[in-house]
């Protein structure tokens, strides 16, 4: 069954680490409409905004708090109001139930989206850390109070849903609706309003480790001490400073400095980690066995409309055919003038200044100008969300801004997302903005085309429009720009298809394993599950590069296995591979394709997601798409080859 609240307060996407690359377009250069299939208004880089002004949410704490208090007695009303109804009930009674019931989810959206925000501003903000607590009881009280409908149409036969269909023909318009998050869990659902409330307040001691976990990696795991480069500077490694130093320095030393000072302190940070992920996954797979599951994974799956054995096709695939990317280290090896390649040497940008900075309003100009064969109404959101306040831009670790970047849809409010990103100036930051602004697109559909309760689906498909961006932005590199850029530029993105078809899979993996063992067994140590860590990345990593001996703790500062919605990272690889058909048809045929494109993230989950690719593209999730996407990912090395081996007069 899945949870209701916690899934309608929020649709969140953090990416661990983007990466991608840019050329650099003077201001005065652009022209007053984008050039491309169709003509659009140009960015006003004056009216840019690169902090976020949350006063439309709400303008201060004190109102916040009175929102909070009106939330409540709104949940008790709905209690009180319905409950009796359900008893027996009937079609207008459920419609009813309905409309009350997406209004305060709506309310309570817009609620933790101020707080979650102001939260990911300054972890270490006693008052939003504990609001965000007390919002997340309040989503636990109203699942509890509400429980009494969750088991009532969870257990509805089928033709007593027809005669509620049949007298109430309002109640047609959430047909779906009622299908995805009710009839289809009848063998997954609470046995009565006890078992509701237990299962409540394990989601709530979830939610709470959740919370606990990012405050961990933010303020200890990923600050890993200072060391000193060769130049004698001190250097402090943390969640932003170790992906710069990584990406920029060309002294191979310095990386390796980097690297271990972080490698080794992961470790010493394994153990305080493994504890808290044991008691978050021993709830996980209460919560799901409760539910009639045989575990969190399965239970994931059919929450997804999956099944395992397509991942498991998917995971047999890349392993299988890991060896594609040799062709990419090779080249990073021989770009770099090494004898060998180290994991240290899998970031730096392939470039003559690695560390060159970049404005971003000249990134957002670019952005802009890959859109250019797009539906217009890309432009459109696009220009009303990067000078709306919607963006909160540049990094602030020293005060507890967290690492990453995510979008929280807005749809209650048909606005803009919120877009949280950690910008850096370097050119591998440009295309996390393209993805962030790619989740945006999608949300901003769905929230002024369908109900707001449609608006969302599975993670894989939330991922589509994000990754699609990337490779509009790479391609528009490729045509756009110098010969060296450009093959910085793809060999970048090669590195992160790598990224999205190894490393992605593997977290997945390793939660699977990590919780069987956990389940196992008490006192988990943080060295039973980095070998659990290391032994799975033996079967997904490059044998020609020179990994460390030891076990790693790469998994503590993974931020999604930490999620109450957990086995998250596997969507990334299953989007990313749809992505690449996607971008293939695009290709073929920009103005098609921009039709049912459009058509495809505005529906939400009006359809589930296997009817919305088959109506819309002919895409079927199987070993077929996997072997498609790899043999697309050849092709682009060869094509890095090619432009590599161009002649440069002819740039």
């Amino acid at each position: 069954m899945k949870q209701r609240i916690i899934a309608a307060l929020i649709f969140i996407i953090t990416i661990a680490l983007i990466i991608s690359l840019s050329g650099c377009i003077e201001e005065n250069e652009h022209p007053e409409t984008v050039s491309g299939t169709y003509s659009i208004e140009k960015l006003n880089i004056s009216n840019v905004t690169t902090t976020w002004d949350l006063s439309f949410l709400f303008d201060s704490k004190e109102e916040a708090e009175t929102e909070f208090e009106e939330l409540k007695l709104q949940s008790e009303n709905i209690n009180e109001t319905y409950r009796p109804k359900f008893e027996t009930l009937n079609g207008t009674a459920l419609l009813e139930y309905l409309e009350s019931e997406k209004n305060f989810l709506k309310s309570l959206n817009v609620l933790w989206t101020y707080t979650y925000a102001q939260h990911s501003l300054n972890v270490n903000d006693e008052f939003y850390e504990s609001f965000l607590i007390n919002i997340q009881d309040l989503a636990t009280e109203h699942e509890i109070a509400t429980s009494f409908a969750t088991i009532k149409l969870t257990s509805i036969s089928e033709p007593e849903w027809e005669t509620m269909f049949d007298d109430e023909p309002g109640l047609d318009e959430y047909r779906p609706y009622l299908e995805s998050n009710y009839i289809r869990f009848v063998d997954h659902r609470p046995q009565n309003e006890s078992h509701a409330a237990f299962l409540a307040d394990i989601s709530n001691q979830r939610m709470k480790l959740q919370t606990n976990a990012f405050k961990k990696i933010t303020n200890n795991v990923t600050v890993a001490g200072n060391i000193t480069l060769d130049n004698g500077e001190e250097y402090a490694v943390n969640s932003q400073s170790y992906y710069t130093l990584l990406s920029t320095d060309t002294n191979r030393n310095n990386r390796k400095m980097c690297y271990d000072v972080r490698y080794y302190h992961l470790i010493d940070e394994s153990d305080e980690m493994a504890l808290l992920y044991s008691e978050k996954a021993k709830l996980d797979d209460r919560y799901a066995r409760e539910l009639n599951y045989t575990d969190y994974y399965e239970a994931k799956m059919f929450s997804s409309y999956l099944t395992k054995e397509q991942i498991d096709d998917m995971n047999s695939v890349f392993k299988e055919r890991k060896d594609v990317f040799e062709g990419y280290n090779e080249f990073r090896q021989d770009k770099l003038g090494l004898d060998n390649l180290a994991p240290y040497d899998l970031f730096v940008q392939l470039m003559e200044e690695p560390d060159q900075q970049y404005n971003y309003t000249d990134s957002l100009v670019e952005i802009q100008e890959s859109y250019s064969r797009m539906d217009p109404v890309f432009n459109d959101i696009f220009i009303e969300t990067v000078t709306g306040n919607y963006l909160d831009v540049y990094p602030d670790p020293d005060n507890g801004k967290q690492p990453g970047g995510y979008a929280i849809s807005m749809c209650a409010l048909q606005s803009p997302s919120i877009i949280f990103m950690n910008y850096n100036g370097l050119i591998g930051d440009k295309k996390t903005i393209t993805h962030e602004l790619g989740h945006n697109v999608n949300f901003y559909l769905m929230g002024n085309t369908v109900d707001y309760l449609y608006c969302g689906g599975p993670e894989y498909e939330m991922e589509i429009p994000s990754t699609f961006n990337e490779e509009l932005f790479v391609d528009y590199v490729i045509e756009n720009y110098d010969k060296d850029t450009a093959v910085a530029v793809l060999s970048q993105h090669i590195g992160e298809y790598q990224n999205y078809f190894t490393f992605q899979p593997l977290i997945t993996e390793f939660e699977f394993e990590a919780h069987k063992l956990i389940n196992e067994q008490d006192n988990i140590s943080g060295a039973e599950l980095n070998s659990i860590w290391t032994n799975l990345s033996k079967q997904y990593r490059s044998d020609s590069i020179g990994y460390y001996e030891g076990d790693s703790a790469e998994w503590t500062y993974i931020n999604h296995i930490y999620l109450t919605n957990n086995y998250y990272t596997f969507n990334y690889a299953v989007s990313k591979a749809i992505t690449l058909s996607l971008f293939k048809k695009f290709r073929d045929n920009p103005e098609e394709f921009n039709r049912n494109y459009i058509e495809y993230l505005s529906v939400g989950t009006t359809l589930t997601p296997s009817e919305k690719l088959e109506k819309y593209f002919d895409i079927e999730v199987n070993r077929e798409l996997f072997e498609d996407a790899m043999d697309i990912v050849k092709l682009r090395i060869d094509e890095l080859n090619r432009l590599e081996n161009e002649d440069t007069s002819n740039s």
